[in-house]
């Protein structure tokens, strides 16, 4: 009778292998009469392999820690300049003195180049200039999508509403969030502007500017129904 050999393919050794991760735990000698290929050509122990491999899954999880610890720090520090916003706006006691605080909170903290807030309201007697929009006012016309929408809108404002919002500075804004106020006993607009055309881009998300819309807004809100 011929005895019957069977040969094994490279696929039930992978299987045997994926089964069995002791397998070579028991045969260490193994290790000293194999070797794989490297890119480069030349030839390398299971042991040098699979060092690389531990070294690059390291690398790999080095990077994902910085990136979580970055994700720490933006959120420390945003945190901590929506602390210094909400103190500013607590401590005015009046609408000059929320729009003064909010100018140089954002500029200061924030870095904000251009602030503008456009409130939505009949106020003939008002001091602050540019303060109020009458409402139905040929100025309103370059924000219909985003009062309709009531969602900010990032990237670079049209000339129309970069002379509505910023005046004589409108050439030198570059990119700028422009924030609809939209509560029940107000509405308007809270626009942020930079110099730098890429610093308020399409792509951003809302939840940090709907955040500060709200901050705002509440304050501004209070102070409207102490001057009524």
């Amino acid at each position: 009778m011929n005895e019957l050999t069977t040969e094994l393919t490279s696929a039930q050794v992978e299987d045997y292998l994926l089964k069995h991760p002791e397998f070579f735990h028991e045969h260490l000698n193994l290790l000293e009469h194999m070797s794989i290929p490297h890119p480069t050509g030349n030839a390398v122990s299971l042991i040098s392999k699979q060092l690389e491999l531990f070294r690059s899954r390291h690398h790999d999880m080095e990077n994902q820690l910085t990136a979580l610890i970055e994700i720490a720090r933006d959120n420390d520090t945003s945190l901590n300049r929506m602390h210094k916003l909400t103190l500013a706006l607590l401590d005015a006691t009046t609408l000059e003195e929320a729009v003064a605080n909010l100018d140089t909170v954002l500029s200061e903290y924030f870095l904000i180049d251009f602030v503008a807030v456009r409130i939505i309201k009949h106020n003939p007697d008002a001091t602050i200039t540019n303060l109020f929009i009458e409402p139905g006012s040929k100025d309103l016309e370059p924000f219909a999508s985003e009062l309709a929408s009531g969602q900010p809108k990032c990237g670079r404002p049209t000339m129309a509403q970069a002379r509505v919002l910023f005046g004589e500075s409108a050439f030198e804004v570059k990119s700028c969030a422009i924030i609809p106020l939209a509560f029940t006993e107000l509405e308007g607009i809270l626009a942020i502007g930079s110099r730098e055309e890429g610093r308020f881009h399409y792509s951003m998300g809302n939840l940090f500017l709907n955040q500060m819309c709200e901050i705002i807004g509440t304050r501004l809100i209070t102070l409207l129904q102490q001057q009524s």
